[in-house]
């Protein structure tokens, strides 16, 4: 069982009997995880290449939708957090036993045929955001190349460069990276993704502000986004209104890793209560950063904006300033690639090491110093299968290069099962909720109704990437 402990963690006695203090309740080394951390992983998690394309979707939606959109997403996003960090002890979410995956909090909530559909969708859409994450931070390492060479040659340059090489150069950092041990020692690491988070939507949103506060500036927006007949055909709106829909859904897609940080929390005060303060913190900033970056950039592109604000180039001046954002955005996402692949990797190398306990290839760990960081252990398994895994995203990345409508498909496949199915039936199953009581049906019609915009959402994203594969052509630059 995935929940069960694992044999690399072995509760250590002293003599008297009693658990060593650098041991938690299971067994495990302490966690030594605060809401500071929680935060900074959520936040890493949450803010990521999803903000960059909201004005686009601000624009397909309109002043009235859009925002109202995304407040409803932010909403139905924490409400079913909290429920979720309740079922990360069961029976009871404070002293029951510990569930240290989404699977094994399914298993122990739900059971059944549910906790492989759970595993599926978590891993197949932790999978997809890697994919998304390496096209992103590759478009954004060309993006600091072509703003050099617009600000050289021109706004009306050429400027063709590959992504392939930076993809490669991403998954080259993303290697040596996958090595480290686990979600515990990446606190920094998520950190410093955080600071680079706010400072690239920080700059993104000044220089919105600038261009809506700038002289001669006439942009067209409207109430309902893009006009029928003018900006697109009646068909297009509603495609584009669908996959608009799905671009926020991602926007706040955390819920895949939020056990997998809950794990990580030290446990007083208890652990469900500062993630749910965690949950609180992170969306409610990423709330406001997402509304401002969102409308300002609406402001300033109107109908026209681009999919990615900093790398669609609807800014090409002061250039420094852009080079620093898609800098900031390329480090970030190098540390979100972390976040969403270590629960993956964990999964593997956990189900790997029970069924082969025996093989050294797999278990064994070797210590090796490394000038300047000390001694770091070293596993073979880990090592080839991270490494593999690493360029496998690459690959698929550069052969499927297609931003908006590749975010959209992950969020509108991702955030019904995992933001909303399963923790609304977990907190049933766990509150044993009765049947056709108040609360059980309007939790009802809220999965209802997510079920239906994620629908509608998937739709969009794929008619949007059917329409991109019939102009794509492989390996050349854009």
């Amino acid at each position: 069982m995935a929940g069960d402990k694992n044999p690399m963690y072995v509760e250590q006695s002293l003599e008297n009997g009693e658990t060593q203090k650098n041991f938690d309740d299971d067994g495990r080394h302490k966690r030594t995880g605060t809401l500071l951390t929680a935060s900074a992983h959520i936040i890493t998690a949450v803010i990521g290449s999803g903000v960059l394309s909201l004005a686009w979707a601000i624009a397909q939606l309109g002043w009235v939708a859009g925002p109202a959109v995304l407040m409803a997403f932010s909403f139905i996003t924490y409400f079913t957090s909290t429920l979720l960090a309740d079922c990360y002890r069961s029976p009871g979410p404070t002293g029951g036993k510990r569930n240290y995956t989404y699977m094994d909090v399914v298993r122990s909530h739900l059971g059944g045929v549910k906790v492989q559909l759970c595993g599926l969708a978590q891993y197949a859409n932790l999978v997809g955001i890697t994919i998304g994450y390496t096209i992103t931070a590759s478009i954004s390492m060309v993006a600091v190349r072509k703003s050099n060479c617009y600000h050289r040659y021109g706004h009306e340059a050429a400027c063709a460069i590959s992504n392939y090489p930076f993809m490669i150069i991403f998954a080259g950092i993303q290697i040596i990276l996958s090595q480290i041990p686990n979600f515990h020692e990446l606190s920094w690491l998520s950190i410093l993704a955080a600071v680079m988070s706010f400072a690239y939507s920080s700059i993104g949103l000044a220089l919105s502000i600038a261009k809506v506060a700038g002289g001669g500036h006439h942009v067209r927006t409207s109430l309902t986004g893009v006009t029928i007949g003018v900006d697109v055909s009646g068909g297009e709106k509603v495609w584009r209104s669908f996959q608009a829909i799905g671009d926020i859904a991602f926007a706040y897609a955390y819920s895949t890793v939020l056990i997998e940080i809950q794990d990580t929390l030290r446990s007083h005060p208890p652990e469900n209560k500062v993630m749910k303060k965690a949950s609180g913190v992170g969306v409610t900033t990423t709330t406001l950063f997402y509304v401002l970056c969102g409308c300002l950039g609406y402001a300033a592109f109107g109908n026209n904006a681009p999919g990615n604000f900093l790398t669609g180039f609807g800014f090409y001046e002061p250039f420094w300033l852009i080079d620093f954002a898609n800098v900031c955005i390329a480090i970030h996402l190098i540390g979100a690639y972390q976040v969403f692949c270590q629960p993956l990797f964990s999964f593997v190398e956990s189900r790997c090491s029970q069924r082969w306990p025996d093989s050294k290839f797999i278990t064994a760990e070797y210590e090796v110093n490394v000038p300047c960081f000390g001694t770091c252990s070293i596993n073979f398994f880990r090592l080839v299968w991270r490494t593999g895994y690493v360029i496998v995203t690459a690959v698929v990345a550069m052969i499927f290069p297609f931003f908006n409508d590749f975010l959209g498909l992950i969020g509108a496949a991702s955030f019904y099962p995992l933001t909303v199915y399963f923790p609304i039936e977990m907190h049933i199953a766990q509150t044993k909720i009765p049947k056709y009581s108040f609360r059980w049906i309007w939790l009802k019609i809220l999965s209802w109704t997510c079920l239906v915009v994620s629908l509608v959402a998937a739709a969009g994203s794929i008619q949007g990437l059917a329409s991109d594969v019939k102009t794509y052509k492989p390996f050349k630059a854009q």
